[in-house]
């Protein structure tokens, strides 16, 4: 009898999972690091002004992979259908909440006597409280973060499984890019107003629409440049299944 493993749809499956899973989690640690886009790619800041407020292009490091894992959305809802997406997204979503309870337990584990100070020397004098900044972000982040996940993943997949239908095997750009930029649009500002507006910070409307619009632009971009990607992932998929496969999987996705 052989392996489960052995089926070449399961297995990909595994990967394409891990992979988006993998991506999510990451996604959600990196993304307290706030960066500037236009010191990184060394040009002069654009100081941009919308709705009386002005500055840089300020970015969580966070949209480094989140337009990888809504790319990874469209590419299994190909070959796999909403079903697969909704439960990958489910579990995704399972694990980072269960990744944050874990580093809350770490954060409050009494550290060793030596090792709040061990980095001093480095530029941090307190690894300790420098640990629990960088991991322990606030509640509302991490539920403003889970929310807009799950909304901007179970969008996607629709739009993506609409376009479908209508198009058939045309045109996988509109679908992929045009369920990406929608998903993208409500991702950005629903995290921002759960975390932002509804927390602690109570921004005000017109800062959170500004950030909002700065930071979907960025992703609006991504998305674009991305879209070759998506062929991409289409022709490896096709080589490693074999075109009749391929097809099979694509017309049982499309039937859910």
């Amino acid at each position: 009898m052989k392996s489960i493993l052995s089926r070449k749809p399961v297995f990909l499956f595994i990967i394409l999972a891990g992979f988006f899973i993998t991506n999510a989690i990451v996604a959600e640690f990196i993304g307290v690091k706030i960066f500037a886009l236009e010191d990184t790619l060394g040009i002069a800041p654009l100081n941009w002004n919308l709705f009386g407020h002005q500055g840089s292009l300020n970015l969580t490091a966070g949209v480094l992979l989140w337009p990888v894992v809504f790319i990874m959305t469209d590419i299994i809802n190909e070959y796999y259908g909403w079903k697969g997406v909704r439960m990958l997204s489910y579990m995704a979503a399972g694990f980072i909440a269960y990744s944050f309870m874990m580093v809350f337990a770490a954060v409050a584990l009494t550290p060793a006597e030596w090792w709040p100070g061990s980095y001093a020397a480095k530029g941090v004098p307190d690894m300790q409280d420098a640990f629990a900044q960088i991991f322990g972000q606030g509640m509302w982040i991490i539920v403003g973060s889970l929310i807009a996940f799950l909304l901007g993943q179970v969008v996607d997949a629709l739009i993506f499984h609409h376009i479908r239908k209508l198009t058939k095997d045309d045109k996988v750009w509109l679908r992929a890019t045009g369920s990406t930029l929608i998903s993208q649009f409500i991702d950005s500002f629903v995290v921002l107003y759960v975390a932002f507006v509804l927390g602690p910070p109570k921004w005000e409307i017109s800062l959170f629409l500004a950030v909002g619009i700065v930071n979907y632009s960025y992703k609006f971009l991504m998305a674009i440049i991305l879209t070759p990607l998506i062929y991409l992932g289409h022709f490896l998929i096709e080589w490693y299944l074999g075109t009749e496969l391929a097809e099979k999987l694509k017309k049982e996705a499309i039937e859910q």
